[in-house]
């Protein structure tokens, strides 16, 4: 499988740690053991060919599966044990591959819904303004959802996601089914996000994608971290390359 992990350091607290992950099941290794550390104000893309543990990662950090082993720390405090709800509670969210919006409601309502926990009812208009400005929307509150195009309802429901004021921000696989051009601007509406200060962590297949986002990458293979660093030296690695073209 070729040399550990490097990883490279960089300043700022960590905000989101995984300890010796694992998970098993019915003896079968999923994860092995995963060291990894986001930090505070980062993005981070997580890539691996299929069955790569990719999936299984992202599910114990957003607590839909519970590890076999190892803890799940968040802003020091050890959260392995918590609920997914929990956890959404403490600043952590979720925007999963299959879109969760209200396909019956107009774009202002799927916004409403998640804003009305943090703002009064007379500060959510200007909020879900600027929401639709971030990620490309501007114009379509009054639109509803089914009308949209399946690259603007991912859109939608990354702003959803970042409605609830999240610390850190999971994105599974966000430009599915996109065209070139949507997923192009689904980049640059990341990285705004993660320069308005929140954590992202990104699992994507979409390397075009990963290459505009120009970020730390870590590389899962067999359930294992292969390699961490720079996306250039990631893509520039022969061993990682290898593993692409299934020949490792």
């Amino acid at each position: 499988m070729g040399a550990p992990a490097t990883k490279l350091a960089v300043a700022g607290t960590m905000i989101l740690e995984t300890r010796g992950l694992m998970k098993t099941y019915g003896g079968v290794a999923a994860l092995q053991g995963v060291d990894f550390a986001l930090k505070t104000g980062e993005l981070h893309c997580i890539i691996g060919p299929n069955g790569a543990g990719k999936s299984t990662f992202f599910k114990l950090l957003m607590g839909i599966e519970r590890p076999s082993a190892g803890q799940i720390v968040f802003k020091g405090r050890d959260i392995t044990r918590l609920q997914a709800h929990e956890r959404a509670r403490l600043g952590i969210t979720v925007k999963f591959q299959s879109m969760r919006v209200y396909q019956d409601l107009p774009v202002y309502h799927n916004l409403f819904i998640p804003l009305r926990r943090h703002h009064r009812a007379r500060e959510i208009p200007a909020v879900v303004e600027r929401l639709l400005a971030d990620v490309h929307l501007s114009g379509t509150g009054e639109e509803y959802v089914r009308n949209l195009s399946h690259g603007q309802q991912q859109w939608l429901a990354i702003a959803m996601a970042v409605a609830a004021e999240p610390e850190v921000l999971l994105l599974d696989e966000p430009t599915a089914g996109m065209s070139a051009e949507e997923t192009t601007a689904t980049a640059r509406i990341v990285k705004r996000l993660n320069g308005q200060g929140t954590s992202i962590i990104v699992i994507e297949h979409d390397m075009a994608f990963i290459r505009d986002l120009d970020s730390m990458t870590s590389v899962l293979h067999y359930g294992a971290l292969f390699a961490q660093g720079a996306f250039k030296d990631i893509e520039a690695s022969v061993e990682v390359q290898r593993i692409y073209l299934g020949t490792l």
